[in-house]
């Protein structure tokens, strides 16, 4: 039987752990914090089961438009709200224990410091050393809040990520700096709870990810004036400082914008009760021993791999966001890389594919993106064909009461082969599933219009688009 040790219990890890015991590997699952990783305690889960609360606050105060009448002002109670995210944590957390047990996998709480290929040293709480020797190593430790030296965190006024999923106290006035998918998931999730929250982007956009196509962006623009969400993008804060409580700064011009006019080269001072700083992440590889083993990483401290994710380290192996941002920091990508790993162990040589990855963004509404932007399509030299389909123009959307949003798909004229799709709108994380199959078979828009999708879905927008690219052919 072959000797397995991962080094972190995230998606990437635990997803590797349980595929290879089931496979016959005698697996040592190393985890310094919780099992669940980033993903389930820092991460997608709570900040999803925040978004429900949300959600949840925003219905009940719609529900006259939907007849319901007779009930009382409802509101929130942060301490409550934080109490049922710590429950559905320690849920999911409690079934990976038990499923760690099931599987017979070996789990130590410590960090891990790889020495060789062969050899991995566990230190527990109290500096006590197991030495675990192994057949081979997949790192899997993920990737903590990057802290900038501008914007110090004092986790009270000044606060990162992590910390706004503990809050049980609401702001009145909350400063969000970065608007990439956690500033905006972040600012509809406390706007929905009654703050006045301000996002501040550097880039030129809300969401400026080169994967984020250009129209989701402007739409979730429109939808946070809507909601009384201020932001202001090609900006930087600068100066920040804490006076009794009360964050002040100003805003500045972003050091992005090439040609800054008059109304962006004037200094704006800001106020705010807190600051959420949510600028990036870096690699949680302290300690780990990459450098004396001999594993190779960027200038930025992220792990180098090849197309089978083995390191410079034969038989050491790494997943995850410990990759960086040169692969793709998603949960669902990591638990896929856990899986490539052990087909590469199992002799069944596999290279990580990244040609369809599937996004969500949970703000409101959803964002659902995979495959090419239209801006990506034509850098890459595609003649390119789109075609828009509003949400509103859907029966289910008008019975649901969820107007805003739209399907977008982007195509090859040549070929009419889908090279990404892109929807905002109610349950877009969840629709955006069979546009990911369509890019992993290779569908043409033709494809997708003479596919009969059941009446009345939201699902149906994704047909229309198809049928309007179809349209343009003829």
């Amino acid at each position: 039987m072959s000797r397995l040790t991962i080094l972190g219990g995230g998606p990437g890890g635990y997803t590797a752990a349980f595929a290879a015991a089931r496979a016959g590997f005698d697996v040592t699952l190393v985890e310094r914090d919780r099992l669940g990783g980033t993903c389930l305690n820092r991460g997608c889960i709570p900040t999803k089961t925040l978004k429900a609360s949300a959600d949840a606050l925003e219905l009940a105060l719609r529900l006259a438009e939907f007849g319901i009448t007779g009930q009382g002002a409802p509101a929130v109670d942060p301490a409550a709200v934080l109490a049922r995210k710590t429950r559905v944590c320690d849920v999911l957390r409690g079934g990976l224990e038990k499923a760690c047990a099931r599987c017979k996998i070996r789990l130590l709480h410590g960090r891990g410091t790889v020495i060789n290929a062969r050899r991995v040293d566990v230190a527990d709480a109290a500096g006590t050393v197991t030495t675990v020797d192994t057949d081979a190593v997949i790192i899997a430790a993920g990737s903590r809040v990057l802290e900038l030296p501008g914007l110090p965190l004092d986790h009270r006024t000044v606060i990162s990520s992590d910390d706004a999923l503990e809050l049980d106290r609401l702001p009145s006035r909350l400063l969000i700096v970065g608007g990439g998918v956690i500033g905006c998931e972040l600012a509809f999730i406390y706007r929905a709870f009654g703050v006045t929250v301000t996002v501040v982007e550097g880039r030129n956009r809300l969401l400026p990810l080169p994967s984020v196509d250009g129209d989701m962006s402007a739409l979730l623009q429109r939808e946070m004036k809507k909601r009384r969400i201020s932001f202001e993008c090609n900006r930087t804060l600068k100066d920040l400082r804490v006076e009794n409580g009360v964050a002040h700064a100003v805003l500045t011009p972003s050091p992005f914008l090439k040609d800054p006019g008059p109304a962006r080269q004037k200094e704006i001072p800001v106020e705010a009760d807190m600051v959420l700083v949510t600028v990036g992440r870096r690699p949680d590889t302290e300690g780990l021993g990459l450098e004396s083993a001999g594993i190779a990483t960027d200038a930025r401290g992220w792990i180098s791999v090849d197309e089978r994710l083995e390191t410079s380290l034969p038989g050491v192996y790494a997943v995850g966001d410990v990759l960086g941002p040169q692969k793709v920091m998603l949960a669902h990508v990591a638990a896929m890389e856990g899986l490539c790993v052990v087909d590469n162990l199992r002799g069944r040589p596999r290279s990580m594919d990244y040609g369809a990855v599937p996004s969500g963004i949970f703000t409101s509404p959803e964002i659902g993106c995979v495959g090419l932007s239209e801006a990506q399509a034509r850098e890459q030299g595609y003649d390119v064909r789109c075609a828009s389909f509003q949400m509103r123009e859907l029966g289910k959307a008008q019975a649901m009461g969820e107007l805003p949003g739209m399907f977008k798909l982007v195509t090859d004229a040549a070929t009419d082969k889908v090279l990404g799709v892109h929807i905002a709108g109610a349950h877009a994380t969840d629709l955006v599933a069979e546009a990911a199959l369509a890019l992993h078979l290779g569908a043409t828009a033709h494809d997708i219009a003479a596919t009969i999708h059941a009446h009345p879905t939201l699902a149906e927008g994704f047909y229309e688009a198809a049928l309007l690219l179809e349209d343009q052919k003829n």
